[in-house]
């Protein structure tokens, strides 16, 4: 398989199926698309039907946007723990991961993705705040309820912990206080990265 990328320390959607991909152990060739570079347009469309990456190649299969390269690995490798083995543990995972992947806009706007940032607070307005809570609400009650005292949101890691690791990142960027179970669950991640 063939995960085609751009930068990952500033974009979180190819730092997801990048990381999830390493963490799992499912062998992959990275190909990184230069974002700076002129023709970015062209060269995208060329490597993802939509433009966009990240995008997955497996032979004559070409899958893109994170969400169905997640989906798309659980089912090519169904034993490879891309999604947690329990029914309800699955059912909830795909709907935080799916709550990720298109929500939290002030969060977002708020704390844009830099890996590479040295931690400073900045000021935040309320949307921010309550998309923050979310968050650290999620982490929280889904690590009590599946968790199994294990560092990792579902005991071990998974799509779900993937998905929110990009965010891992904007709260120690941007120096975000949070609950100490959620700090503990943030050193979990970045200790992966």
């Amino acid at each position: 398989m063939k995960l085609v990328i751009s930068n990952k320390p500033y974009s979180p959607w190819p730092f997801r199926a990048w990381l999830l991909m390493r963490e799992l152990c499912i062998p992959f060739e990275e190909e990184l698309v230069d974002l700076s570079l002129p023709g970015k347009a062209e060269r995208l469309k060329a490597r993802s039907p939509s433009g966009r990456l990240p995008v997955l190649i497996d032979g004559n299969t070409i899958v893109w946007d994170t969400m169905s390269i997640i989906e798309y690995l659980h089912e090519r490798l169904p034993d490879a723990g891309v999604w947690p083995e329990a029914p309800a543990a699955r059912a909830h995972a795909r709907s935080i991961a799916a709550e990720m992947h298109a929500g939290f806009p002030a969060l977002r706007r708020s704390l844009i993705m830099n890996m590479r940032r040295e931690p400073n607070p900045v000021k935040l307005e309320a949307p921010a705040l309550a998309d923050i809570a979310r968050v650290a609400e999620i982490w929280t009650s889904t690590r009590e309820a599946f968790g199994e005292g294990r560092p990792f949101l579902y005991g071990a890691f998974c799509a779900a912990d993937a998905v929110f690791a990009p965010i891992v990142n904007r709260f120690h960027g941007y120096a975000v206080e949070v609950p100490l179970n959620c700090r503990a669950y943030m050193e979990t991640i970045q200790s992966l990265e």
